[in-house]
């Protein structure tokens, strides 16, 4: 089982830029596939940025070229670097890790708010 744990969140003015942290426990995290996801108010989850065990990257077509994901195996963490923000980015933001076989388990979310 894996417990995932948000922060970096807040309220930033267009064109500003958020790191965004998710930290692990458990076991194995290195083995975990791990993402980004988003989810607007009226609006279903949509992914923001993966990266796999082998550290292949995968981004929306959103954010490509603003936003970066990164994983530290030694700090059990991933993070969302984000950069030049926009109001369309305003939303809960949500960690995922999952591993066919090991279950797919989700964090808390929070809430990044882009706004002047």
């Amino acid at each position: 089982q894996v417990q995932l744990v948000e922060s970096g969140g807040g309220l930033v003015q267009p064109g500003g830029s958020l790191r965004l942290s998710c930290a692990a426990s458990g076991r194995a995290f290195s083995i975990y596939n791990l993402g980004w996801y988003r989810q607007a108010p009226g609006n279903q989850r949509e992914l923001v940025a993966t990266i796999t065990s082998g550290s292949n990257i995968n981004y929306a077509d959103s954010v490509k070229g603003r936003f970066t994901i990164s994983r530290d195996n030694a700090k059990d963490t991933v993070y969302l670097q984000m950069n030049s923000l926009k109001p369309e980015d305003t939303a809960v933001y949500y960690c995922n890790a999952q591993r066919p076989s090991f279950g797919s388990y989700w964090g808390q979310g929070t809430q990044v708010s882009v706004s002047s």
